[in-house]
């Protein structure tokens, strides 16, 4: 790494900011600074880069085509680095950290329910919870470690097995009340909801409880569990739904099982650590409290 191509993280504040106002007056105001020390580090940081910023029209400041270019990254940038100095913060008031990547609909249906009971028994442990869709690496972003939906192969990564997943046919309550399901073969004329990222969900359940199904592809398709559930339940069709996403809406009656006709999908869910972090005891303590939480 080449040190006189680091910027300056001051620099980098001043552009962002006199990008934002157009006006090098008033993000020197904003930053408490003069606007000859605002000019002076823009120049600095048009002098690394070798770009020209700013075109200087009238009284105003425009960003040039290299500074639209460059702008996206340094808000990026900035903050990114204003969430590590926060997480170091948080981490340094106790005794260890622990920072866990998982999928979005898992953690926010799953996951955030019941890590306090993780929390009560190490209060000390700084945690830190994002959402990340697809696997990534684990050299470049500093998780200790995931949860993985799919096949146990991640590169870099050790994956454990958590889980499977089982799916049900699930509507919203009215829907379900008006409609007449009696046999899995009844649901090919009801309308169906499908998820992008699993587009044959229906036809493999559909093989398994009636055979081969040509109209097992229509109706509505979302991208995400989050919506497809808020589709069930605002009536627009029958989904699949994992049983675990919709413990809540099951339990109050907000969704309805159609049939008693359950099928295991073939992928898993997997907890996967960096092979880099064999030895680390928070992550072994958080690894066999996920576990005992499947039972």
């Amino acid at each position: 790494m080449r040190r006189r191509l680091i910027p300056d993280i001051v620099n980098l504040q001043a552009f962002e900011c006199a990008a934002r106002h157009q006006n090098f007056s008033r993000a020197a105001q904003e930053l408490n600074l003069t606007q000859s020390a605002v000019s002076r580090q823009i120049a600095e940081l048009e002098d690394q880069t070798g770009l020209r910023l700013f075109e200087r029209i009238r009284q105003r400041v425009v960003l040039s085509e290299a500074g639209q270019r460059l702008l996206p990254e340094v808000r990026d940038l900035l903050l990114q680095s204003e969430r590590l100095m926060i997480g170091a913060v948080a981490a340094g008031q106790m005794k260890t950290s622990l920072r866990i990547a998982t999928l979005p609909t898992f953690g926010a249906k799953w996951l955030v329910p019941r890590i306090g009971g993780f929390l009560r028994q190490h209060s000390d442990v700084a945690v830190t919870v994002e959402s990340r869709s697809r696997p990534f690496s684990f050299a470049e972003e500093n998780f200790d470690l995931a949860i993985h939906f799919g096949q146990p192969v991640w590169a870099g990564g050790m994956p454990t097995f958590l889980c499977t997943e089982t799916v049900l046919p699930i509507a919203g309550r009215a829907l379900a009340a008006s409609l007449r399901v009696d046999r899995p073969a009844d649901l090919l004329e009801t309308p169906l909801l499908h998820l992008t990222t699993r587009p044959k969900l229906w036809a493999e359940w559909f093989q398994l409880h009636v055979g081969p199904a040509d109209n097992a592809y229509h109706g509505i398709r979302f991208d995400q569990f989050a919506m497809i559930t808020a589709a069930a339940m605002a009536g627009l069709g029958v989904a699949l739904l994992p049983t675990y996403l919709v413990e809540d809406e099951l339990r109050s009656g907000a969704l309805v099982a159609m049939l008693d006709a359950p099928m295991s999908t073939q992928n898993a869910y997997y907890v996967v650590r960096s092979e880099t972090r064999r030895e680390n005891q928070i992550v072994d303590l958080f690894e066999a409290w996920l576990l005992s939480q499947v039972g």
